[in-house]
């Protein structure tokens, strides 16, 4: 638009030269048209950042409001003045109100700017109607429609621009909503994993070691050998705790997994672990293909941490005498049964969900079975002891 503007002011000049050369008015025009470029050239600071806002954020969708600036103001009067003057000088200049017309509409309110336009397109009539010498439709009638098509299209585009805005400033105040929902969800998640970890490695672990010392204490004067035969276990499941610490901290696998058996000997790890006076821990593994060191890592590490907390509410809550730890393998999906001969209990009776206060037991370990796509069932009655059976999918073999 602004080579437009230079464009049609130096051909409206270069036409008055030629047809006027020599006239009193001649040095004026020359002057009037410099000044006017200079002006249109070299705009005020305050001008070329005017611009105007939507109505959308007033609540008005597809219109514009102005806050033009004084200098802005100022700015544009001038030159429109100067215009008006060379117009009535030379009728030529007349077509320089086009690129006017978008300054206009650019800078001003909506309003104010079509009544720029109605008085621009006048003086246009005027100076058309003057050159002809006489009436003339066409010269009438052509101003005002190119005037008009020129304030459509610019209203129009500008209304797509608000739209297009609005639009942009939703899509990005919805990608950082939905970031932050992603962020809060992540962050809970992780605090849920942490907490079950947590559960199952440590505070298990230091359950374990309570009970042995409480043991060794009851029988500390009585039978000194069982007492430090408790003690021994103690501290053989303090390292064994430690060591998960050391590893849950790095983010590793269990430690039963970490030391380079499969499954199958990291659940005899842990029944051993287990096995005591009160309790004693059997492991069967059903495997005939031999597929079980094959076993993803994450497969492996959930149903590890399965069978320990499991085992857990075996010893802490059944009273059983002996459990048995039962891995089978199918062609398409794994199985880890944890049978007991404890009290039983209704399984009506358990929380579908984990309570929000804490979040581990039962609940904690349907969770780990589902995050893989698998299910937890268990079956128990009173006086018929409890079996927990958890089934994972797994890709067929090829």
């Amino acid at each position: 638009m602004h080579v437009a503007f230079f464009l049609l002011l130096g051909g409206a000049l270069a036409r008055f030269l030629l047809r006027h050369p020599g006239e009193a008015r001649t040095p004026w025009v020359i002057g009037l048209s410099v000044v006017l470029a200079l002006l249109y050239a070299v705009p005020s600071a305050g001008a070329v950042r005017v611009h105007r806002e939507p109505f959308g954020r007033e609540g008005r969708p597809g219109g514009t409001t102005g806050r033009p600036t004084v200098p802005g103001l100022g700015w544009l009067a001038v030159v429109v003045a100067v215009w008006v003057v060379l117009v009535l000088l030379a009728p030529s200049f007349a077509w320089c109100a086009v690129p006017l017309f978008y300054t206009g509409l650019r800078m001003l309110p909506a309003r104010a700017a079509l009544v720029l336009v109605v008085v621009l397109t006048v003086f246009v009539v005027a100076a058309q109607l003057r050159l002809a010498g006489g009436f003339d439709p066409n010269l009438l009638l052509a101003p005002p429609a190119v005037a008009a098509i020129a304030a459509a299209v610019f209203l129009q585009m500008e209304r797509q621009s608000v739209r297009q805005r609005a639009l942009i400033d939703d899509l990005i105040r919805t990608r950082r909503e939905l970031a932050a929902s992603e962020r809060r969800a992540g962050t809970l998640s992780e605090r849920q994993r942490l907490s079950m970890e947590i559960h199952d490695t440590l505070a298990q672990g230091l359950s374990s070691q309570q009970m042995l010392l409480q043991a060794a204490d009851r029988v500390w004067e009585s039978d000194p050998g069982k007492a430090r035969v408790h003690v021994r276990t103690a501290e053989a499941v303090t390292e064994h705790n430690l060591d998960e610490a050391r590893r849950f901290v790095h983010d590793l696998a269990p430690a039963d997994l970490a030391r380079g058996g499969g499954l199958d000997q990291a659940l005899r790890a842990l029944a051993a672990r287990e096995s005591g006076e009160r309790l004693a821990v059997r492991v069967h593994v059903d495997d005939d293909g031999g597929r079980t060191p094959q076993l993803p890592e994450r497969v492996r590490s959930t149903l590890l941490r399965i069978a320990q907390g499991a085992l857990a509410n075996v010893r802490e809550h059944s009273g059983a005498r002996t459990a048995t730890l039962t891995l089978t393998l199918l062609d398409d999906q794994v199985v880890l049964d944890v049978a007991d001969d404890g009290r039983g209990f209704a399984p009506g009776e358990l929380p579908v969900s984990a309570p929000a206060a804490r979040g581990h037991g039962v609940p904690a370990m349907r969770a780990r079975a589902s995050r893989l796509g698998g299910t937890l069932t268990i079956e128990s009655a009173p006086g018929e002891g409890a079996v927990l059976s958890t089934a994972i999918p797994l890709e067929p073999p090829r």
